[in-house]
């Protein structure tokens, strides 16, 4: 269904007169109240500018034009003192918070297959007070089992209050944390323990069981691990150099001595964190993070987020390995806010492991400020309008309406409280119904989900730009800018230029706008790659004044109010047969617009003429279409058909039609994949970004079909 103005005119008509009357009687009054021309100023002035007159010219944030930003509270320097300073002032506020499992039981599905259903209560939270004196125990019982000041720890956990509880400890007691992801295989976890040289890691017992205690063999200096859940681990089957706690053994441990009166507190310049990234190429790269580096990049966000208080509550289900969530996590935290743990899988009502009938995470939080990858953006986007086409044509038809009436008036800066409360209240009801600010990083979100998002959730959903070489930090667009698909204007705690890329066709003295690879300069930018000198000084740089540049391969223009528009990556630019440059990212961000198309990945060799693709369908819309056509078959019979190969071939060409993409840079041959592409299988990333180079290699064989002929 399309969202534009169409359908029956009488209801037409009909809505109009509702929304006419309405505004006469309720929202003039209101509108001069609601200060909606100040909005529209705000959202249209500039909001960098140059730094100089000179081409090339670093951008700055109009609110940094002198100096940039890089401590949030003065004396508060490193992380330990952030957090000791929010103890404070916060003393009993929650502060971190966990669903209480209620019950748990294994539900088998039509095809077989079974399911974990969980039916959670309410949130149990923990103070500030509480989760420093945890912290500051932890870390206690940490250093009595060996661990040393400035001597790496790991940590290889889901995304849970014991996470965040274990970073404090190290924060305060000068242990740098190596991240890793908890969907990481068996080397990349590995090759991190074994390069940082981890001697103690903390963990889960899921993750203990199923993919660590295979590789303990291997890494033979790790002598100790601790088990955040309550209940010990299994203590047998371990090699003898390895001792198994539990997370409340090491704290009661850490309770019982002196040594909190010797903490060996850290230098703003001393590592805070050694992230191990997840990678869309290659071996995980651990990026060197400083206790200075993330304030200030936490100082760049918490300008940009609006009103952030002691009132507000985030919701936290992405990895706390990836550095958009620990950013989030730790701003909200710096302002005395609340971070209550979710997951994907339990997030909202129609989760997966949410038992039906029973509430989602987001339902009972009930979050005013949430972080969102554009994957599980895109998903919301698409299971919203795959109710919205099951509805009958008159509600349709008013969806559209309402859609539309929305769009035009947030654009003017003015605010739709009828249509909210009447139209959109059950899409804002998905997300718990409080939200303020939906902030999407990771990856580019389409500028078709940004606008649906804005307009169905009655919240702004703004991009932002960063990467773990900037602690996530780089751009981040305002609350009452509803442009789409610019990442707004450099943060107050950085500047970003843009660097010539000739091979591209891209100059910093381009017209309309100056165009180029984006560099970020700031306090921000971190202290290069773990053990790896020869990359860290092909990605960073210092100019003549001693600022720390990171090269980020992206591509970008600056605009006229100063915001930042992501148009290219270096990487994902491929040079057809005929001369032609295809931007892969580009291709796919617009063909995932079909609701048939959960997933896609755009591939082109230089020696060929053409590009092909591998799609990932949407199940549901997929098989209606097949049933429609009069095909059946089981799910892969009916991914492997070729007739429905050209009828997701001839959706990819309409799609790219309307989105203006050149004919070359369509897919001209496609394979559907019938299962979908997570972390666990290795395709994408924990970010959801595709992972070239193993899709290259587990579809090898259609590569060489699709451009051989076979």
């Amino acid at each position: 269904m399309k969202l534009k103005e169409d359908g029956n005119p009488i209801i037409l008509y009909l809505f109009h007169g509702v929304i006419w009357l309405y505004s006469v009687i309720i929202f003039i009054p209101w509108y001069i109240l609601s200060g909606a021309g100040q909005k529209l100023a705000k959202a249209h002035r500039v909001k960098a500018k140059p730094v100089n007159d000179d081409s090339g010219s670093p951008y700055r944030s109009v609110n940094s034009q002198h100096c940039l930003a890089s401590v949030l509270y003065p004396g508060c320097d490193t992380l330990g003192k952030v957090f000791e300073y929010c103890r404070t002032k916060f003393k009993d506020n929650d502060c971190l918070g966990t669903r209480e499992l209620l019950s748990e039981e294994d539900e088998v599905q039509t095809n077989g297959k079974v399911f974990k259903k969980v039916i959670l209560g309410q949130y149990i939270w923990l103070s500030f007070e509480q989760v420093y004196q945890q912290a500051l125990e932890l870390g206690c019982g940490l250093a009595r089992l060996g661990q040393k000041p400035k001597k790496n720890i790991a940590i290889f956990c889901e995304t849970r209050a014991e996470w965040m509880i274990t970073a404090q400890a190290c924060f305060l007691h000068n242990f740098p944390l190596v991240t890793l992801y908890s969907t990481l295989g068996g080397p990349a976890i590995k090759h991190a323990i074994k390069e940082a040289e981890v001697t103690h890691i903390i963990t889960s017992k899921e993750l203990l069981k199923t993919k660590l205690k295979a590789i303990l063999p291997e890494v033979p200096k790790l002598q100790h691990i601790v088990v955040v859940d309550d209940k010990p681990a299994v203590s047998s089957g371990y090699p003898s150099n390895i001792t198994v706690h539990t997370m409340a053994a090491v704290q009661a441990l850490g309770f019982s001595t002196e040594i909190k009166d010797e903490l060996h507190k850290p230098l703003p310049s001393d590592i805070a964190v050694i992230m191990y990234t997840s990678g869309s190429t290659g071996i995980p790269k651990g990026v060197m993070i400083s206790h200075a580096n993330l304030i200030a990049g936490v100082t760049g966000m918490s300008e940009r987020v609006h009103n952030l208080t002691d009132k507000d509550t985030y919701i936290g289900y992405l990895p706390l390995a990836h550095v958009l969530e620990l950013s989030a996590e730790l701003t909200c935290l710096s302002h005395g806010g609340r971070v209550g743990y979710s997951s994907p899988q339990t997030l909202a009502d129609q989760s997966t492991k949410i038992k039906k009938g029973s509430k989602g995470d987001a339902s009972v939080l009930k979050p005013t400020l949430m972080a969102a990858v554009p994957e599980i953006m895109d998903r919301i986007y698409k299971n919203v309008m795959n109710k919205v086409n099951a509805m009958s044509s008159f509600q349709q038809t008013l969806f559209v309406l309402a859609y539309n009436y929305k769009l035009e008036q947030i654009s003017k800066g003015y605010s739709t409280p009828l249509c909210d409360r009447l139209v959109f209240r059950k899409v804002r009801s998905l997300l718990g119904g409080k939200t303020r600010l939906i902030l999407s990083g990771g990856a580019p979100l389409s500028p078709a989900t940004q606008r649906f998002m804005n307009v169905c959730l009655c919240c702004p959903v703004g991009q932002g730009y960063g990467l773990t070489e900037t602690c996530g930090a780089g751009a981040i667009s305002e609350v009452y800018d509803y442009s789409t698909g610019r990442v707004g204007a450099p943060l107050v705690c950085c500047e970003i230029k843009l660097k010539d890329w000739a091979e591209g066709g891209y100059h910093n003295t381009d017209k309309p706008y100056p165009r180029g690879e984006i560099l970020i300069g700031g306090q921000n930018v971190t202290m290069g790659y773990y053990k790896n000198e020869a990359k860290s000084k092909e990605d960073f740089i210092v100019d003549k004044n001693g600022q720390r540049w990171f090269c980020t391969g992206d591509i970008g223009e600056f605009h006229s109010d100063g915001c930042l528009k992501i148009i290219d990556r270096k990487k994902d630019l491929v040079k057809l047969q005929a001369g032609e440059y295809v931007s892969l990212g580009k291709v796919e961000s617009a063909l995932k617009n079909s609701s048939l198309i959960d997933n896609i990945c755009v591939y082109a060799n230089s020696d060929q003429s053409y590009v092909i693709g591998f799609v990932v369908p949407n199940q549901k819309e997929l098989m209606a279409l097949a049933e429609k056509k009069g095909i059946r078959g089981q799910w892969e019979d009916i991914c492997n058909n070729a007739e429905i190969e050209k009828e997701i071939l001839r959706e990819i060409t309409a799609v790219a039609v309307t989105a203006e993409l050149e004919k070359f840079e369509v897919p001209a041959k496609i394979r559907l994949s019938p299962e979908p592409w997570t972390p666990e299988t290795g395709l994408v990333t924990d970010a959801f970004k595709l992972k070239r180079k193993e899709l290259k290699n587990h579809y090898q064989d259609d590569i060489e079909r699709m451009y051989g002929g076979k």
